[in-house]
């Protein structure tokens, strides 16, 4: 039904529901039907609506059969009606982050390898198997850098900082600076190399991993970028709950964007209301 009968859409509402803008105001037109409808907070779920805003349904359920039950409801609600276009007009600065211009664009991607208990159920299963999927931004001077053999201290931290997360289960808090106990990691005739500890002041979340990785340049631009981080993690955040019990193998992998995918565009999680702080 999805493939054939709707027009999926995939956002964060996070953005969209403060966006100043067209975006942002169809959005909460269409939201603001649902059950959500304060703003006060999220608003995430699963909405069907018709082209032109009307509202057909809405469920925050990840079940097959719930998720059947509301697109149907919707294909019965539904009644064709004219929609004008909507004039998109400019876009709210303060949140339409783009990929930095001349910069590079890298995939993230973090797997917990084990340690869970047998789940209790395919809905505890589901967040036990999950892929945590994200982008590394990297700034023309520091992609400058990297072609000429070089990694700078700003690009180490932000792959500290805001990377070597388990976002497996939810939405990851993010490392303080002070929460950075070592940061080794150098480039080296295209071979990327070193070690990282991080852990929060009263010990109850950390990683301390290995990477390795590479590099390749031409024409000073980087046409390869590849890194691994792996080691152990222990503890959770407010959104990532349920994560194995104490110390649990994570890695986290990057790989240079193709720049063929529309998800390429999306924002860094770690620059969501602090975008400024991310790409410094």
């Amino acid at each position: 039904m999805l493939r054939t009968k709707f027009v999926p859409v995939a956002l964060d509402q996070w953005y969209q529901r403060r966006q100043k803008d067209a975006e942002g105001e169809f959005y909460r037109k269409i939201a603001g039907q649902g059950p959500r409808n304060d703003f006060k907070g999220t608003t995430q779920g699963l909405y069907a609506a018709a082209p032109d805003g009307t509202f057909l349904g809405y469920n925050n359920n990840r079940g097959p059969e719930r998720v059947r039950k509301l697109l149907r409801k919707a294909l019965d609600a539904f009644r064709p009606a004219d929609a004008p276009p909507i004039e998109a007009g400019p876009a709210d600065p303060q949140y339409a982050h783009v990929p930095p211009e001349g910069g590079l664009v890298v995939d993230v991607t973090a797997k917990v390898l084990g340690g869970y208990p047998e789940p209790k159920d395919w809905h505890e299963r589901i967040f036990q198997v999950a892929l945590q999927r994200d982008h590394l931004w990297v700034r023309k001077d520091e992609h400058e850098a990297l072609a000429r053999g070089k990694i700078p201290e700003s690009l180490r931290v932000r792959i500290a900082r805001f990377h070597l997360v388990d976002g497996t289960r939810g939405e990851p808090p993010m490392w303080k600076r002070e929460e950075i106990r070592r940061l080794d990691l150098a480039l080296a005739e295209g071979r990327l190399s070193g070690s990282v500890h991080l852990e929060t002041e009263s010990g109850d979340r950390g990683f301390e991993a290995d990477l390795l990785g590479f590099v390749e340049a031409k024409d000073g631009r980087v046409t390869r970028l590849d890194l691994v981080a792996k080691g152990l993690f222990w503890g959770e955040g407010r959104y990532t709950k349920g994560a194995p019990p104490g110390k649990f193998p994570l890695a986290v992998r990057f790989a240079l964007a193709s720049g063929k995918d529309a998800a390429d565009r999306i924002p860094p999680e770690g620059g969501r209301g602090w975008h400024a702080d991310y790409i410094r």
